[in-house]
């Protein structure tokens, strides 16, 4: 496939450096592909860019350089020692690739302006390394639920109130959106953020003829509930509460703490399950920061169900893991997933990759399963 870039939101955060440590350890052979849903024997046909074809760059509004941050995340053992070595020279070219992005209390000027700014950014990138297109990945992190406005239902409305001078009609997350959708770029939402999810934005892609795919990446706890709830349906078996708690620390732990940017964490965790199971059930979820675990992260599942005759029953798990590990390699496969689909012409939200969200744009399919069985049918057509 044709060079492909790989523009991250929030690209010098902790999933951002995982997945660019990890890229470049892949591309230089010194670790499997292990955790890459695309390097799997049923996507060995598709016509994916290949880890040596994908160049990264970046926004983001902290300036730690990428070393650095890939420094510190080998000391809380997500990266191990001698990849981050091994790659540490690369990681500095890539860091060139990061421009600083637009934060709302630091912007001077229009929203129109920071789009077009942002826009310019990524197509430079994109001239720079001669690459035939770009997809545009948000990684930061999760922000507020933002109001509903009226100029959210319009394309000209919206972009009217961008060119105001002092108007915050758009998130970060959409600014963000807007500007690589005006780039050519095709977009993947992995946070539960507004993004794409306005009426403007997703008239914007259909007039662009762009694919798109989000949201909230689905790396833990949801993983194992989209995989067991359809055993409690399947085998007839009445689930009457699902409880669920996550304790994190790290980046995460600390925005997740504020209760404004966990509702929409939260909504995106919880729409899901009366789906899969397919009525209401009782699901209280928290969330819980966590400052000791660092980068870990632990979720605790109480399931109660009932049986014949009305027997009443329980299943607890417990999932403890790295959450920057498991979403790293989904955001490669999502990259050249949406590059390639990109590239056969496809628009709008691409559903078929479903099998990677907790809150899945374009099917109301959550079984893990069939997710899987579809994004493999899917991705043969491409």
């Amino acid at each position: 496939m044709a060079p492909t870039g790989v523009w991250l939101i929030g690209a010098r955060g902790s999933v951002a450096t995982t997945a660019i440590t990890g890229l470049l350890a892949l591309r230089s052979g010194i670790v499997p592909d292990v955790g890459c849903v695309s390097a799997q024997q049923q996507f060995r046909n598709v016509p994916l860019p290949g880890w040596d074809e994908i160049h990264v760059g970046g926004h983001d509004i902290v300036d730690t350089s990428l070393e650095k941050r890939a420094e510190l995340l080998t000391e809380s053992g997500v990266i191990p020692y001698r990849v981050f070595e091994a790659v540490r020279p690369s990681l500095s070219e890539v860091d060139e690739e990061i421009r600083p992005g637009y934060h709302p209390a630091t912007h001077v000027g229009t929203q129109s302006d920071a789009a077009r700014a942002l826009a310019d950014d990524i197509t430079a990138f994109a001239r720079r390394n001669n690459l035939t297109r770009v997809v545009v990945v948000n990684v930061s992190s999760t922000e507020p639920v933002f109001p509903t406005l009226p100029e959210h239902g319009s394309l000209d409305a919206l972009e009217a109130a961008m060119a105001v001078p002092g108007r915050t009609v758009l998130p970060p997350s959409s600014v963000s959106v807007y500007a690589a959708l005006r780039a050519g770029c095709s977009f993947v939402d992995f946070t539960p953020s507004t993004g794409i999810r306005l009426a403007a934005l997703r008239e914007l892609a259909e007039r662009q003829e762009l694919p798109y795919a989000g949201s909230d990446g689905k790396t833990g706890e949801t993983l194992m509930r989209s995989a067991l709830a359809p055993m409690f349906t399947t085998r007839a078996l009445a689930v009457r509460s699902w409880t669920g708690t996550n304790l994190l620390g790290g980046g995460d732990g600390r925005t997740l703490a504020d209760a404004e940017h966990a509702s929409s964490k939260l909504e995106s965790k919880g729409r899901g399950l009366s789906t899969l199971l397919g009525r209401e059930v009782t699901a209280p979820l928290h969330i819980d920061n966590v400052p000791d675990l660092g980068e870990q992260k632990i979720a605790w599942d109480h399931v109660s169900f009932e049986g014949f005759l009305g027997v009443r029953m329980s299943l607890q798990f417990t999932w403890t893991g790295y959450d920057s590990s498991l979403a790293a390699p989904l955001v490669l496969d999502l990259a050249r997933f949406t590059a390639a689909a990109h590239a056969a012409r496809h628009t709008g939200p691409l559903g078929a990759l479903a099998f990677f969200f907790k809150d899945p744009m374009g099917t109301e399919e959550h079984r893990l399963g069939e997710q899987f069985a579809e994004l493999v049918s899917w991705a043969g057509t491409l």
